[in-house]
């Protein structure tokens, strides 16, 4: 909102203080002003003057010498490139010595041997912007109305002798999207009354109801809509007063009858439509939801085709208006225009916001109508608007208004508790103290008892409507920075993690540790890029949460895996010759359920490893294989004292390489699934070479991992090391081998890991051999060997019954 400081001195006195004291009061107030603009800031010596005589130059073609006349008893001679310029014409005249925006400095010259005293000066010399001029000002030098005194100070005349305060304003505050409004809040700061802007006008028979009929038919999206006739509107510029106000707001002059509507706007917060009232089919006004399929040619000329959701505003046969977003191009006021029908409505704003980012046709009106309207608001700012059409257009207003209110607004009441406000605050504030402050915002407040107050809230402060809300608006006004800053006095209890974030940070700080560098995306996933994973017929992660207003087709729905941002984040890397990468990435997936529900958040890590590890000193780097990403899954298992695991093959599986493939499971849960990428996804995603992936289920992890880790003294017997050479069948695996060792060694066999596996010339065909090394330790005593020999013979019969295996 852009905010006049000339103009806001017509609804309240700012006497004694500058744009600046009253920006930094506002700000404080919490109605942060953003940023000052300094109309007109660099101009010097510019007057106003009327080109008399104009004269071709003897020596170029597109120069002319005029004889310009600012109230000085000598004319002056410019020499002037514009064409537009006519004798006669009342321009800006920058005088020798005069300063423009940009620091351009004026001087006496010469132009292909022609003295020129002078410049004429066009809008945007001005510093004013070019998109804000009117049509046929924005090119070639400014004409300004005839009556105009020559001499007068261009500032002055042009409205350049302002400060803009731009407000940067919070959802809530609405009401702040009016001069009025602003007004009603600087006067609140001030300790000033409010002057309201004049309402009065003639009346002429017949009266509106005799000449328009309104029917409001979707009476859930507009509870009031107001007709005003207006005859005899004569269309034309508006004056220069206006214009200045509209351009100060960042607002184009048009034409009386629009800039007419704009400026109340402006000034009140209620947007407004004028139709051609002639056009109107049958003299009704019918507001109703478009017909599916319905077609309209709004003001810019398009053809927009509208579905049941919109909201229009229709005459007796088509619709005419796309409410509260833009007119229709059938009705619209022209230059033939003479009688109007004037609309001043509330609409729901949850329509306009869907039927304006529908049609990408955001203005100024629908941005008003979306954060919410003072629904008292309608009748005052038609008659506001007649007033000035009868004015500034010479209309004759019909007597009285077609005013159809669905559901009549009833004013909130809230009980204020003066020692709830007190406790809040931290205040020593008497009933008598709030309610002064409260006033001045225009509420009414009566005491109900001693330390209770009934505050009634008008209509223009939709904002207010708990007690909370009166305590801030108390607040405000005190004075934010008057507040004592005591700390609270309370019981305080130390803040921690939860157990499941405490274990995602060490989670994240492992993979870390392990040369694995963190990769943050988007939780919305591109529908594409599940295509590319060559995801089974039927897969849950297929059936992707579709999100209903997206920012993009690419983040169009919700996630189902982590894989696809990972490889997608390769891919970017490997196109910048980065070829060596191992990245992961924490987050949640959003999996759907049934009909209705919200989908469900799971907490899963997904990590890539592309090419091999950074070499160093110690030789080449060792590549991100199979068995790196076993080691990762296994190293986190360590982690977070999950023993139990078994990894079990993976038959099938068209996002990964069959054959190379596990699934990691413990306690009935899936924890783990890594493997190499199948090449087809590979080239799907522009990527080469073999690339290992996994998958773990954080939540599984967590339901699954140990308490806190027992420690335990360093054993102080020896141990007994040995080991065992075992045939066994080549598809036998490795981890059933060692579950059936551990299970016969007992709790004396401290660990067992295998060293070798060999398949040649010495073993059979059909068998592999696996070479144990197996390590016996007591803690309360040193073994013998006839202990260790019977876990030995124990071993090699429960090998030879599980497996068919024997000693080699």
């Amino acid at each position: 909102m852009r905010v006049s400081f000339n103009w806001l001195q017509e609804y309240v006195d700012l006497t004694g203080i500058t744009p600046e004291e009253l920006a930094e009061k506002m700000t404080r107030s919490g109605v942060a002003v953003e940023n000052l603009h300094y109309r007109g800031e660099g101009i010097e010596k510019v007057v106003v003057g009327r080109v008399e005589k104009i004269e071709a130059h003897p020596n170029a073609d597109k120069l002319r010498i005029c004889q310009v006349n600012v109230g000085e008893a000598e004319w002056l001679q410019i020499v002037t490139g514009a064409a537009n310029v006519q004798a006669g014409d009342v321009v800006p005249v920058a005088l020798v010595g005069a300063r423009l925006p940009g620091d351009i400095k004026i001087k006496r010259g010469k132009l292909r041997g022609i003295e020129s005293n002078g410049m004429l000066c066009s809008g945007e010399e001005l510093g004013i912007e070019k998109r804000l001029l009117p049509e046929g000002q924005q090119d070639g030098i400014l004409i300004l109305p005839p009556d105009i005194p020559l001499g007068a100070d261009i500032k002055e005349i042009l409205g350049l002798n302002d400060v803009v305060l731009e407000l940067e304003l919070t959802p809530n505050r609405s009401d702040c999207l009016s001069m009025l409004g602003v007004a009603y809040e600087v006067a609140a700061l001030l300790g000033r009354e409010v002057r309201l802007p004049a309402l009065d006008y003639r009346e002429y028979q017949p009266g509106a109801a005799e000449q328009v009929q309104v029917d409001i038919v979707a009476a859930d999206l507009c509870k009031r809509y107001t007709a005003t006739v207006i005859r005899e509107v004569k269309l034309g510029p508006s004056p220069l007063w206006l214009q200045n106000r509209l351009q100060a707001a960042g607002v184009r002059p048009i034409n009386n009858v629009v800039d007419i509507t704009n400026y109340v706007m402006l000034e009140l917060g209620q947007p407004l439509h004028a139709f051609d009232y002639d056009t109107l089919q049958g003299q009704r006004i019918v507001v109703r939801r478009a017909a599916e399929g319905e077609e309209l040619t709004t003001l810019d000329g398009q053809e927009r085709t509208l579905s049941n959701d919109d909201l229009v505003i229709a005459d007796s046969q088509r619709a005419v208006a796309l409410a509260g977003v833009m007119g229709g191009l059938d009705t619209e006021v022209t230059a033939a225009t003479s009688h109007i029908l004037l609309e001043s409505a509330w609409f729901a704003g949850a329509t306009v916001r869907r039927t304006s980012r529908k049609l990408g046709l955001r203005s100024e009106a629908s941005l008003r109508f979306e954060k919410g309207l003072d629904p008292e608001l309608a009748p005052l700012a038609a008659r506001r608007a007649a007033h000035l059409l009868e004015r500034l257009a010479g209309g004759q207003v019909a007597a009285g208004m077609v005013d159809v209110q669905v559901e009549k607004w009833q004013a909130p009441v809230i009980r204020l508790k003066t020692q709830r406000v007190n406790s809040y605050l931290g205040l020593q504030l008497t009933s008598a103290e709030i309610a002064e402050l409260l006033e001045r915002l225009g509420l009414t407040v009566n005491e109900a008892e001693p330390g209770v107050l009934v505050v009634t809230v008008p209509s223009r402060r939709q904002d207010l409507s708990i007690e909370a809300d009166l305590i801030e608006e108390v607040a405000r006004l005190y004075g934010y920075d008057r507040i004592p800053t005591d700390l609270p006095v309370m019981a305080t209890t130390q803040g921690r993690l939860k157990r499941e974030q405490a274990l995602a940070a060490r989670v994240r700080d492992y993979l870390v540790g392990a040369g694995l560098t963190e990769v943050i995306n988007l939780s919305f996933a591109n529908p594409g890029q599940l295509e590319k994973l060559n995801l089974p017929q039927g897969s849950p992660l297929a059936r992707a949460v579709v999100i209903q207003n997206p920012l993009s087709e690419e983040a169009s729905q919700m996630r189902t895996t982590l894989l696809p941002g990972l490889l997608e984040t390769a891919r970017r890397n490997y196109n910048r010759r980065l070829r060596e990468m191992a990245i992961f990435e924490q987050g949640h997936v959003f999996l759907p359920r049934g009909e209705g529900e919200l989908p469900r958040e799971s907490l899963e890590l997904a990590f890539l490893g592309l090419g091999s590890s950074p070499r160093s000193w110690l030789g080449a780097g060792q590549p991100y294989d199979f068995y790196w990403a076993k080691g990762i899954a296994e190293g986190l298992f360590q982690l977070l004292g999950i023993t139990d695991v078994r990894w079990q093959p993976v038959e099938f599986l068209p996002t990964f390489h069959p054959g190379r493939t596990a699934r990691a499971v413990a306690g009935g849960r899936e924890l783990a699934l890594i493997g190499q990428l199948h090449p087809d996804v590979v080239e799907n995603y522009e990527l080469s070479g073999e690339i290992v992936a996994g998958e773990m289920y954080l939540e599984n992890l967590f339901a699954v991992a140990g308490g806190v880790k027992q420690y335990q003294p360093l054993a102080r017997f020896p141990g007994i090391a040995r080991d065992l050479a075992l045939l066994v069948p080549v598809e036998t695996p490795a981890q059933e081998l060692l579950r059936v060792v551990r299970e016969q060694g007992d709790e004396i066999l401290e660990r067992v890991e295998i060293f070798d596996v060999y398949q040649g010339t010495q073993v059979p065909a059909g068998w592999k051999s696996m070479a144990l090394s197996l390590y016996y330790q007591a803690a309360d005593r040193t073994l013998t060997d006839e202990e260790v020999n019977a876990r030995q013979e124990r071993i090699l019969t429960a090998v030879a019954a599980e497996f068919g295996g024997k000693l080699r």
